[in-house]
């Protein structure tokens, strides 16, 4: 979000995630003074709700809609066109991306004075998978990376 033009700072930014990606956008929101709808689906666990709105404060609107993922989605992509909210993709930006990359980063600086041979990345829309991979690969391109998702929530397979 630091990297939006000042213009779209003003104007709010529009996010869905159920979970991590919501936290840090509205934790980046709160420390930019900047205005943030987070559309959530019906169904997120109150945990990760009140998370959402612990760190972003008053800043931060958490709108609950639909029974999934994609109906939160529209929700979002339908503020984006009718308020002019600038979206905070979960995982098809590519700054979204590198910031995810510092994950990387920071499990290799955990295990420097041990091998490391895999890293099992949990994986929903492939984002932080996508930036894990990306800087591990530059630096130790020896270190396998795996996608992992639950069986019943499988959203890349």
């Amino acid at each position: 979000m630091a990297s939006l033009p000042p213009s779209s700072i003003s104007r709010g930014v529009v996010a869905c995630s159920a979970g991590n990606h919501a936290q840090g956008v509205a934790l980046s929101a709160k420390r930019l003074g900047c205005r943030a709808v987070i559309c959530m689906p019906l169904a997120t666990p109150s945990i990760k709700v009140n998370a959402v709105r612990a760190h972003g404060g008053e800043t931060v609107e958490v709108r609950l809609f639909g029974n999934n993922y994609d109906e939160a989605a529209g929700e979002a992509k339908r503020l984006e066109r009718e308020d002019g909210l600038a979206m905070i993709h979960p995982f098809d930006d590519e700054h979204v991306i590198a910031g995810q990359g510092t994950i990387g980063l920071e499990i290799l600086k955990k295990c420097v004075s041990h091998p490391v041979d895999a890293i099992f990345v949990c994986c929903g829309g492939g984002g932080m998978l996508a930036g894990i991979a990306t800087y591990v690969k530059q630096v130790r391109p020896n270190v396998q990376v795996f996608g992992v998702e639950a069986a019943d929530a499988a959203g890349m397979t």
